[in-house]
């Protein structure tokens, strides 16, 4: 099982209450976990915002901590007609909209990505199916790109639209303001000193280091800023939150 903050934090709150939480490696599969993990989210969430800087880092690591192979999470091809098409050109018509509660709508390029100020950050994906990998990543940060758009003053959380799809399901997920802001939230199309792999989400992942593997989405399409989840996909913030139970809020 991995140790992360957030499940120290949980253990210790469940140690306390006479032990009723586990890990999420631990109970995950089970209806029972997965209502003890709901249940305790909300807690959770402001008990840790509230004991620790909403700005503070991800560990960073050193080149030579790399893992040898980075494991694709979730889809490894989305495979539609559109995706292979824009593959078949090097995404060279890949276009991102970001779009929703702003200002000004806009439509980047991956060329328009490319040019922009890159981050690089060596992390570790923490995956809720119990692994992890520490891998090196490129790409501008999220924040300035939505100040761009001008977020209006009702926008509370952003939704990632992704070119995958499970049957007639689009992929999507959301994050909230601060972790939308945070330093080492970006939008990664470098992976270990190499463009992004298809496996790896190509041409464009999210990258938001202080949560689980499921929330960084892969393949992103349309970034929206929105003032409520409600009547987005199942309406719990993210695909795996709809079909699986899956935490909205994945915080380590």
């Amino acid at each position: 099982m991995i140790l992360t903050r957030r499940r120290a934090l949980v253990g210790g709150l469940a140690a306390g209450a006479g032990g009723l939480l586990a890990g999420c490696d631990a109970v995950q599969g089970t209806d029972i976990g997965r209502k003890l993990l709901l249940s305790g989210e909300p807690a959770t969430q402001a008990l840790q915002r509230a004991l620790i800087d909403r700005t503070a880092l991800a560990p960073e690591f050193s080149a030579d901590q790399r893992s040898p192979i980075f494991r694709a999470n979730g889809t490894r091809n989305p495979n539609t007609p559109t995706y292979n098409a824009s593959l078949a050109q090097n995404f060279a018509d890949w276009r991102i909209r970001i779009d929703g509660l702003v200002a000004r709508p806009v439509d980047l390029s991956l060329a328009d990505l490319r040019a922009m100020p890159a981050r690089t950050q060596i992390t570790r994906h923490d995956c809720v199916e119990g692994w992890s990998a520490i891998g090196k990543w490129s790409g501008p940060r999220l924040g300035p790109i939505l100040e761009r758009a001008g977020l209006q003053q009702r926008a509370r959380y952003i939704v990632f639209h992704c070119a995958d799809r499970f049957g007639t399901r689009p992929y999507y997920e959301s994050i909230d303001l601060v972790d939308a802001f945070h330093p080492q939230t970006i939008l990664a199309w470098v992976l270990n000193d190499r463009v992004l792999s298809v496996p790896n989400g190509a041409p464009v992942r999210l990258r938001v280091e202080r949560q689980l593997g499921y929330k960084h989405a892969k393949y992103i399409e349309r970034i929206e800023a929105v003032p409520s989840l409600a009547g987005i996909g199942g309406g719990k913030g993210g695909y795996w939150e709809d079909v699986a139970d899956y935490e909205w809020y994945a915080g380590i």
